[in-house]
């Protein structure tokens, strides 16, 4: 299977009308036509092909997706709905109540509005914190609504429910529903309806006030980007104009059309219409003029990259996008206790802009500065924070009850580059950041190396001229003291006071050199070529070392430095090949630059879960 159109079944609830049909294409005898169930696996609704199998028939492990197949069923549902009248108050169980007493999952669910007429709304939640005894009193007297938020709405507008969220939709709304795949309700209230058999509709009051949630609902509207996520479901909402690919990575992908026309995977679909994409396609080109619904499912892992002054931080999912990233100071002199209280802070706070709860985060990865043990999740020794066999990973999962991986900060640097930055194109990169000092980091067949006890990977410590500039480990010659961009700056520096004809001094003095400024003369001064080469053949020199040793099939370069492009690139990858290890016989190696700047931390943290 690669891409398919998919064929509803339709429901003919009685507060239902005729929009599905006239305007969105459903092909059914079903009047009114309230329901369209776009893709179901449920039993009550499956979704069927142009073919007449059924989908939940056809597809395959590989066709659903990795992400998928650790669900012990197909874990989503996507409706429309038209609500020519009023649906019941009503609210939805978690999955620890729905798997006890009903067999089933539970119901979060989320409404994206589609349309919506002049003065159309939803219930959702109660506008303020109610006792179990104000609840059932007002169910009683007819008087529930009173208690719940109204809230007027507009098409583009999309609302998350979390299971145990009293709800309604209104009359005059037409909605795309995506939720777990399940069918369970429980009426609370009707307005006094009856059935098309003229019987009073069913109420489910006393399992309704088992599984409300009574305190306060703000609710919220998200109408860009993703707009709904939970571990069942993400959806994310796209305009086409044009072409664009999307990748699907460990899960099947479904296209739902809002307006306009186009194609997915090559399946033509107008307003309506939904396709299923195969999570062994990878990718998929949508093309045309339209806006769509992506849903899916993914993975979501907090990344955290702990630094001196801020504790930066985002939720990523398994694709690598940072949905949402935010700092929060991190107050070291408080001691350990206040900078993993500050952490958790910030995990919190992420969540806060999200739809996502603790429940769907994998775990949370944390780059640290330091000797890092991350086996044992202790910080052996770290001189930025003066921590020494500090286990912070026990501490975080104290503070957040979720799984914590640790890894020295430049490692992880170097692991966030090498699955979704600069190195995404290899299996075997190297990287190293020219800063203040310079970092390294190792990937090998997709994995971070980092040494016996995670004390490896010290790549800016390996000596490229013995007995030569004094390193701040100790030691002498180390790259960091030839290849950093503190480096070429005391040699921009030393050419200017050695040489008062440089063109350099055009600065006017020695205070304004940066490490651009042999690389801004290098054209019209022979003392900044004389430094710029210097630095190219020494940083060259260690490059060569760590190639001989691991020979990766791409170096990445990270840092201020790197900026120069080109005029960087270009002659590295000229030396090192020239001098690497049997020359032109052996398989070259690329000399890249890194692509993620500051989320390369916030990554490399998350993938720390990506195995």
């Amino acid at each position: 299977m690669k891409t398919e159109k998919l064929y509803p079944v339709c429901k003919d609830y009685i507060w239902g009308g005729r929009k599905l049909i006239d305007k969105y294409g459903k092909k059914t005898d079903k009047l009114p036509c309230a329901e369209s169930w776009e893709l179901s696996f449920h039993k009550d609704g499956p979704t069927a092909l142009s073919n007449g199998a059924l989908l939940a028939d056809s597809v395959t492990a590989e066709d659903i997706g990795a992400n998928v197949s650790a669900f012990f069923d197909f874990p989503m549902l996507i409706k429309f709905i038209d609500a020519e009248g009023d649906l019941s108050v009503q609210v939805h169980p978690s999955d620890e109540y729905a798997q006890r007493y009903e067999n089933s999952y539970g119901k979060t669910e989320m409404w994206y509005i589609v349309e919506a007429a002049e003065g159309a709304g939803i219930y959702l939640g109660f506008n303020r914190d109610v006792t179990l005894e104000e609840y059932k009193a007002a169910i009683e007297t007819g008087n529930l609504t009173e208690l719940l938020n109204f809230v007027e709405v507009r098409a583009g507008e999309c609302y998350f429910i979390p299971a145990g969220t009293v709800h309604a939709i209104g009359k005059g709304c037409l909605i795309c529903e995506i939720q777990q795949n399940s069918n369970i309700t429980y009426r609370v209230y009707d307005y006094g309806r009856r059935d098309k058999d003229g019987n009073p509709r069913q109420l489910h009051v006393d399992k309704a006030l088992s599984v409300s949630d009574l305190s306060r609902f703000v609710p919220a509207s998200r109408e860009s980007g993703v707009i709904g996520a939970s571990k069942y479901f993400s959806v994310e909402k796209r305009e086409i104009r044009g072409e664009e690919l999307v990748r699907t990575g460990n899960s099947f992908l479904a296209a739902i059309c809002l307006s306009g026309k186009g194609e997915v995977g090559g399946t033509e679909l107008t307003q309506g219409d939904s396709v299923f994409v195969s999570a062994k396609e990878k990718g998929v080109e949508l093309k045309g003029d339209m806006t769509v619904l992506l849903a899916s499912v993914r993975k979501y892992y907090l990344g955290i990259d702990l630094g001196g002054t801020f504790i930066k931080g985002g939720v990523v999912d398994d694709l690598g996008n940072v949905i949402v990233a935010d700092k929060i100071p991190t107050e070291r002199d408080g001691g350990s206790s206040r900078v993993t209280s500050n952490i958790s802070t910030l995990c919190k706070q992420l969540l806060a802009k999200t739809t996502l709860n603790i429940s769907d985060i994998v775990g949370i990865g944390i780059g640290v500065p330091g000797m890092i043990d991350s086996e044992k999740g202790e910080v052996v020794f770290s001189n930025n924070f003066g921590w020494e066999n500090f286990s912070i990973s026990s501490e975080v999962e104290r503070l957040t009850s979720l799984p914590v991986k640790i890894a020295n900060d430049a490692n992880v640097a170097a692991l966030g580059e090498a699955r979704f930055g600069g190195g995404k194109k290899y299996k075997n990169t190297v990287m190293l950041t020219l800063g203040t000092g310079v970092g390294g980091g190792i990937v090998l067949d997709g994995r971070l190396y980092e040494g016996n006890r995670s004390a490896g990977a010290e790549l800016g410590h390996s000596v490229i001229h013995h007995g030569g500039e004094i390193c701040t480990c100790g030691r002498r010659g180390c790259l960091e003291t030839y290849a950093s961009a503190t480096a070429i700056i005391r040699d921009t520096v030393r050419a200017m006071n050695a040489h008062p004809d440089s063109k350099m001094w055009e600065l006017g003095s020695t205070d304004k050199v940066n490490g651009k400024t042999a690389f801004d003369y290098y054209d019209s001064d022979k003392y900044a070529r004389d430094v710029v080469d210097g630095y190219i053949e020494n940083l060259g020199v260690g490059i060569t070392n760590i190639a001989n040793v691991f020979r990766p099939e791409a170096v990445i370069l990270g840092g201020g430095v790197c900026a120069q492009g080109d005029a960087l690139t270009v002659p590295l990858r000229n030396f090192v090949n020239r001098e690497i290890y049997a020359g032109n016989r052996g398989p070259k190696v690329d000399i890249v630059i890194a692509e993620l700047e500051n989320s390369a931390g916030i990554l490399g943290a998350a993938a720390l879960f990506m195995d």
